[in-house]
């Protein structure tokens, strides 16, 4: 009757084949608050080394291992190291391609106050990382592949006051990223591209992004209203971030972002007082909810 009782006991403590794992927004907190106590982040900087050192601690922690996609960037202070990091987990095919849930995790430079950068981008690197501990225990339909961007952030004030032809003063880790994956296969490597930047502002208000690939915005939004989401707005406000670069290298990507609605953004005031664990929570579910549609549209492509 023991053995029986524990048995049933081990059953019912047993997650259900083929539930959906559940997104923690209370560990993404902590992880982010983590980063913001790291100060400002920018890159090259020994905080962001730092943070690096938690992101690899903790996926580490996880059970995931890291890899480490290291360049130097030549940007108009010089030439700076940058490091993306990544986490695969598998996926039940393994040969049709990967889908890539990424942000940044590099804070701007400030010069005339001190930017730790909660929303921007501490909410994206504590997402993704949560996000790679969740779908670890999920059964993917394809591999899916955990990445935190170096550099997005510009080394000048603006984002388009120091560019030069063909280099940028921005989006350095996906531009170098992205044009990798082309010479891996580009859009047959990289089947679709899911950007998280900006979402932990309280309240929470995501517009569809103008540049987005439709199908993939599409299936996003629909998880967000068949949830109940109404963050989620119909309206497009265009945005220049890191999908830019992927989108470049011919990859369908979307941009999750919370940015017109966000005052706090570049300001000072960009810290914990400004965030909260719910919006965390919902760009989550969402993005969770919306993989089975996004697998199904990649399995008959």
């Amino acid at each position: 009757m023991r053995t029986v009782a524990l048995v049933i006991l081990a059953a019912t403590l047993a997650p259900a084949q083929g539930a959906t794992p559940k997104f923690d927004s209370g560990r993404a907190y902590a992880d982010m608050q983590q980063m913001v106590g790291y100060g400002p982040r920018p890159a090259g900087s020994a905080a962001l080394e730092t943070t690096r050192d938690y992101i690899r601690k903790e996926l580490k922690a996880a059970g995931l291992a890291v890899h480490e996609q290291a360049f130097d960037a030549d940007t108009p202070s010089g030439r700076v190291h940058m490091i993306n990091l990544s986490t695969t987990v598998p996926g039940r095919t393994s040969n049709k391609g990967r889908i890539v849930i990424g942000g940044h995790y590099d804070t701007k430079v400030e010069r005339k106050f001190r930017f730790v950068g909660a929303s921007d981008a501490a909410s994206s690197a504590a997402f993704v990382l949560e996000m790679a501990r969740t779908l670890k225990s999920r059964t993917n339909e394809l591999p899916i592949e955990l990445l935190f961007l170096d550099g997005e952030e510009a080394v000048c004030e603006g984002w388009d006051d120091c560019n030069r032809p063909g280099n940028p003063d921005h989006t350095y880790g996906s531009r170098y990223y992205a044009q990798q994956a082309a010479k891996a296969g580009g859009p047959k490597d990289v089947r679709a591209f899911i950007l998280v930047d900006m979402i932990g502002a309280k309240p929470l208000i995501v517009h569809r992004e103008q540049y987005s690939t439709p199908w993939l915005t599409d299936a996003i939004w629909a998880a967000a209203h068949k949830l109940g989401h109404a963050e989620f707005k119909d309206d497009t406000f265009p945005v220049e971030d890191d999908h830019l670069e992927f989108l470049e290298a011919k990859i369908p990507s979307v941009d999750i972002i919370d940015l017109n609605d966000y005052p706090q953004w570049h300001t000072a005031q960009d810290d914990l007082a400004h965030v909260g664990a719910s919006s965390l929570q919902t760009v989550g579910d969402v993005v969770i909810a919306a993989l089975p549609a996004i697998e199904k549209h990649l399995r008959g492509t």
